[in-house]
């Protein structure tokens, strides 16, 4: 029996075919060890997930962490070279708060980063990848865009002070329109409000928006969403639509910004955009995309095909013939079955068929 054939829980499928994809496209494995300063995380913690992170204080008084994240290792870690970028994905174990469990959890993540040169083609690729990477997980998927050039020229153009601006953009995520029009008493907020109203089809929104992005950065952001959506459905990539209250913090993001959902899971399972502020507060002269997927909600998934433990539990004798049982077992593997032999059922063991040798 070929080892392909042994069957996998769905997550490992999941990994092992994302593993196959990301390195056609040439992106190399990243590994790292499990610490981490934690004065990486601290500096940048609005950066992460989730706000929990593991600390302990290493023989020499370094006050150490296990990773929450990887993407600030990377960049830590990231080597540049003039005119090309480097291109990496990875498959490590984080340590944060479970979305699922709201409990501190050793979870599997894995994604991939574009740094250095990072043009159009690169964006175009990343978030292709993304949407194929949803796609893997399962054919009912949507991956939403947003770019935080349109959200923030849009806002800028309201001329406000930094707490009402701020204000305004959690608004905005959260397609508050009323909120707007309470903060804004008397300004020009018709472009925020079509922002707000605008989700959908990028043939659909995006000449929705052209009326209040005819110009200057808004209109230079538009475009370069266009560019992106253009490439993606001459890709023949169709379940992707624009969202703008995909709104991520602007001390890190720029550009296009994004988000995946698959069918039965309410959160997002991916997220991933353009983090150049990123870069450069860490003192990386570079442009940076990327996204993670967080598998922890990936669980979930295949429910129903694990609600047997094993297709078989093949019960023995001590007086049964060991031929006897290993040809049963054999028998029974060959078949693509999962199976166990046991003398007696174990507790909560859930299968499918029980089995007795027959010696």
């Amino acid at each position: 029996m070929n080892a392909m054939e042994y069957p996998l829980k769905p997550e490992e499928r999941v990994l092992y075919a994302l593993r196959g994809l990301y390195q056609l496209y040439g992106y190399s494995q990243f590994k790292m060890g499990k610490f981490e300063e934690y004065d990486l995380y601290v500096r940048n913690k609005d950066f992460l997930v989730s706000d929990g992170v593991i600390t302990f204080t290493d023989t020499d008084g370094r006050l150490m962490a296990l990773k929450p994240d990887v993407t600030l290792s990377i960049i830590k870690n990231a080597r540049q070279t003039p005119g090309c970028v480097q291109k990496l994905y990875y498959n490590e174990n984080v340590y944060r708060v479970s979305g699922s469990t709201h409990c501190f959890k050793e979870i599997m993540q894995t994604g991939l980063e574009c740094i250095g040169d990072v043009g159009l083609y690169n964006l175009c690729e990343v978030i292709s990848l993304a949407a194929r990477s949803l796609g893997v997980i399962d054919d009912k998927y949507l991956l939403d865009l947003s770019h935080m050039g349109v959200v923030s020229a849009l806002v800028d153009a309201l001329d406000l002070d930094e707490g009402a601006r701020r204000d305004v953009l959690r608004c905005i995520g959260e397609k508050n329109a009323d909120g707007v029009r309470k903060l804004c008493p008397g300004r020009d907020i018709d472009g925020i409000l079509a922002l707000i109203a605008a989700h959908g089809p990028a043939a659909k929104v995006i000449p929705a928006l052209r009326p209040w992005c005819a110009s200057g950065a808004a209109k230079a952001a538009l475009d370069e969403l266009q560019a992106v959506t253009d490439a993606l459905a001459a890709e023949g990539i169709e379940r992707v639509g624009l969202d703008f209250s995909i709104v991520n913090d602007m001390n890190y993001y720029n550009g296009i910004v994004f988000m995946g959902y698959i069918d039965g899971i309410p959160a997002s399972v991916l997220s991933g955009g353009q983090y150049d502020k990123l870069m450069q507060r860490m003192g990386k002269p570079a442009r940076a995309v990327g996204f993670a997927i967080y598998m922890d909600l990936l669980e979930r998934l295949g429910d129903g095909e694990r609600a047997y433990d094993v297709d078989a539990l093949l019960l023995y004798d001590d007086g049964d013939d060991v031929a006897a049982v290993a040809r049963a077992v054999r028998n029974l593997t060959e078949q693509g079955k999962r199976v166990t032999a046991q003398k007696c059922i174990p507790e909560k063991l859930r299968y499918r068929e029980m089995i007795r040798v027959k010696s």
